[in-house]
């Protein structure tokens, strides 16, 4: 899935919000990912950021289909 960086670069538009959060989302993972060894609450944590950042693509993928691009 791609989506239009340009159209969603403002903070203030609601898919440029669901972008950063992905994106911080992906960074939080990626540094608990990155341990050789993760304790129970780290695997937890991966888990709910893994579904947290499905739930946001769903909603672009629905801002996609909703908006048609350009």
């Amino acid at each position: 899935m791609e989506i239009s960086v340009e159209a969603s670069q403002s903070e203030a538009s609601p898919l440029g919000r669901l972008l950063e959060e992905h994106r911080q989302y992906s960074q939080k993972l990626e540094a608990i990912l990155a341990q050789p060894y993760l304790s129970d609450t780290e695997q937890i944590e991966a888990a709910r950021l893994k579904k947290l950042k499905l739930k946001l693509k769903d909603q672009m993928a629905g801002f996609a289909r909703v908006s048609p691009s350009t």
